[in-house]
């Protein structure tokens, strides 16, 4: 690649107007912190679970998804470091992707982590570094990926093979299948390949065709009869980054099928799923609060009041709707139900206040929601916010050789987990919050659901 073109890309991620760098020396100090912990529990993979996919932080071992390792951990960590300016670790670890992942194996693998793990974090170092390998690998990978779009719909299955193509898992998710355009669009744009775009536009706009009367989509749909298993509606696991990147599509390619597709399910998702209450303040004073639950996705009567750290996402999507006082309202409620044990759980029935599913398995969603807000708002309750969930995250999940995951934020209890999210999001996104703006450009790029930055077209 020519050197104009590499020092373009390097202004379109890194260059921002010269007023944002301006930053509190407390704010660079929590960014410096937070480069350090990524450090600790990068130097823990790399001396306990090298060359696998994830550290298994309490037993100081590893875990690999499949029978053969897939790099998880470095591809998903990559665009972190380049962000982050840890130059050394960033060359050497994509000299180690380029020269020793292969996705020619016989193992089945599950098409949507993969393409936003893999085929998302290949892509966005591609577009980082300019190297070619890495953008050689993620062809490669999107045609071994192809063949899960063969179906009677267009509705993609969830396994494929990676060698021989053959595919499996007829009834997927409305995340799953409609999780995908971001990443093998822009695996289109930049092999000129326009077959990848279209089979992940279909699956998006399939799953959006098979929606209710009332406008809202279910859990679970078979991709050969497109009939839903599960009507069960929502914005949290299973559905949520549909939703996601019904925006960021429309705004990452500019394509206005997305744009109408997001903005009507946007209207159903407020008029059935949002809870709109007044409560009775510390003050005495009544202040209205904002929740999302469950309805029934054919009549939209509530069938639960629950809800998680995945459906922290979605402050950050009204924010970038440019619908920033309604972002500001759930976000509000996402920490309460952070604070109230000191660190999230996946679910939170705010109905009755109680946790209903106890786990943290070092989410990023609510941080990322953090981000968005101080990027569109430039107010500093934002860092503090952000502040006080990095000390407990810290607190409860740090662990002599990187994080873990806690089986429950009540007991704080450990579990033997550390995903590779936690080095593409959690810290990314910790890190964005409290470092110069000038880091990135925002406005530039689209993040995929695992956080790896698209640059703009």
């Amino acid at each position: 690649m020519k050197s104009s073109l590499l020092f373009g890309i390097a202004i379109i991620f890194f260059c921002a107007p010269s007023h944002f760098a301006q930053q509190q020396t407390s704010h660079v100090t929590l960014a410096n912190d937070v480069r350090k912990e990524f450090l600790h529990a990068w130097n823990g993979y790399k001396q306990y679970a090298w060359g696998h996919d994830d550290l298994k932080p309490l037993t100081k071992s590893y875990h690999d998804w499949y029978a053969e390792p897939l790099l998880m951990t470095p591809v998903d960590a990559l665009d972190t470091m380049t962000l982050m300016g840890l130059k050394g670790e960033a060359t050497s670890t994509r000299k180690y992707i380029a020269t020793h992942l292969s996705f020619d194996k016989d193992i089945d693998v599950q098409n949507f982590e993969i393409t936003i793990r893999l085929l998302g974090g290949l892509l966005s170092n591609y577009e980082m570094t300019g190297d070619r390998r890495l953008l050689h690998l993620a062809e490669d990978l999107g045609n071994r990926l192809l063949p899960v779009f063969n179906s009677p719909t267009g509705l993609p299955y969830r396994y494929v093979n990676l060698k021989t193509g053959a595919v499996r898992g007829n009834v997927t998710n409305p995340a799953e299948a409609g999780t995908l355009l971001i990443e093998f669009g822009t695996l289109a744009r930049l092999t000129h390949r326009q077959i990848f775009y279209d089979k992940a536009k279909r699956a998006l706009v399939e799953i959006y065709n098979r929606r209710s009367p009332i406008g809202l989509v279910g859990t679970w749909i078979n991709v050969e009869t497109g009939a839903w298993t599960d009507t069960d509606s929502h914005i949290s696991g299973a559905i949520d980054s549909y939703y996601e990147y019904l925006l960021k599509c429309a705004i990452l390619f500019d394509d206005q099928d997305c744009r109408r597709m997001w903005t009507q399910s946007a209207i159903a998702i407020d008029k059935y799923l949002a809870a709109d209450l007044t409560v009775q303040a510390e003050n005495s004073r009544p202040k209205k609060v904002l929740w999302y639950g469950h309805a029934d996705m054919n009549t939209g009567l509530r069938t639960s009041n629950t809800y998680g750290a995945l459906d922290a996402f979605y402050p950050a999507v009204l924010a970038l709707w440019d619908n920033v006082p309604r972002a500001k309202r759930l976000q509000e409620s996402s920490f309460k139900m952070w604070t109230l044990n000191g660190i999230e759980p996946e679910e939170y029935d705010w109905a009755t206040g109680k946790v209903t599913s106890p786990g943290y398995p070092l989410r990023p969603e609510i941080i990322e929601s953090t981000y968005y807000l101080y990027h569109f708002t430039g107010d500093e309750k934002y860092l503090k916010m952000g502040e006080t969930m990095w000390r407990d995250f810290v607190k409860y999940c740090r662990t002599d050789t990187g994080y873990a995951a806690l089986k429950s934020v009540v007991t704080k209890e450990k579990n033997d987990s550390m995903q590779s999210f936690l080095f593409a999001e959690t810290f990314k996104y910790f890190y964005l919050l409290f470092a110069p703006r000038s880091t990135l450009n925002f406005d530039k790029v689209v993040f995929n659901t695992e956080a790896h930055p698209m640059r703009r077209k």
